[in-house]
């Protein structure tokens, strides 16, 4: 996971909306779509960005992918992040 591509992800408002609907479970590209005013395509490029980024994964079922939040990356960031919790040390 490149910590570039992962906060270029985050920075958009409709991909964090995805990534929220997704902490419920996996969804199909078109339950994501109902939620948004846009074009299908648009809504496929958001899901692209959160792939490229490692934040979402796809299975695929019968005739439908299913995306859902890719968990271990969030818990990665996370780790990193944590590192800046550790106060001022000159205090």
């Amino acid at each position: 996971m490149g910590y570039a591509e992962t906060f270029k992800a985050l920075s958009d408002p409709v991909r964090r909306d995805i990534l929220i609907m997704l902490k419920e479970g996996k969804m199909s590209a078109g339950e994501i779509a109902k939620n948004f005013e846009m074009t299908g395509a648009t809504v496929s490029y958001h899901l692209s960005q959160l792939k490229k980024a490692g934040l979402i994964y796809e299975s695929k079922y019968k005739n439908y992918i299913y995306y859902e939040l890719n968990v271990s990356v969030f818990e990665e960031l996370m780790l990193w992040i944590s590192q800046f919790n550790g106060g001022n040390k000159n205090e």
